[in-house]
């Protein structure tokens, strides 16, 4: 006979969202690579602000979703307006945003462009409740 009280642990569930601008047209090696960026940006901001990490500096959701796999979706959106109000959501709802801003030198003509952003990692009720409505990339 077993004690409801030991019930299985509900899992959390973490991941990672990419919003990529579907509107400017990127080849997909510019997109993949924009993406990547916005990924990583996640560790890197957080490494040039510190200049060294350890697992105990995340939260428990960033530390969940670096030991257990880095799940990511990748979203699109259809406009920079569309880009910048899914980052204002995000981040009033509390999350981690890193919006992606390319330089220009390969495509757009040299002018700066907002091309992605990466929402997280959280948990994914979280960013679910920003990125729910967008369609896979």
């Amino acid at each position: 006979m077993s004690d409801a009280s030991t019930s299985p642990r509900e899992v959390t569930r973490v991941k990672q969202v990419i919003c990529m601008r579907h509107d400017l047209k990127m080849r997909r090696g510019k997109q993949i690579a924009q993406g990547a960026h916005a990924s990583m940006a996640f560790l890197c901001r957080r490494l040039q602000d510190r200049g060294a990490l350890v697992l105990s500096d995340f939260s428990a959701a960033e530390q969940l979703w670096l030991t257990a796999g880095f799940a990511k979706v990748c979203c699109r959106v259809d406009s920079e307006q569309e880009l910048l109000e899914i980052r204002d959501h995000a981040l009033s709802a509390g999350l981690a945003v890193h919006l992606i801003t390319d330089s220009g030198k390969t495509e757009f003509h040299g002018v700066p462009t907002n091309t992605c952003l990466a929402i997280g990692p959280d948990e994914a009720e979280k960013i679910d409740a920003v990125t729910g409505h967008l369609t896979l990339l």
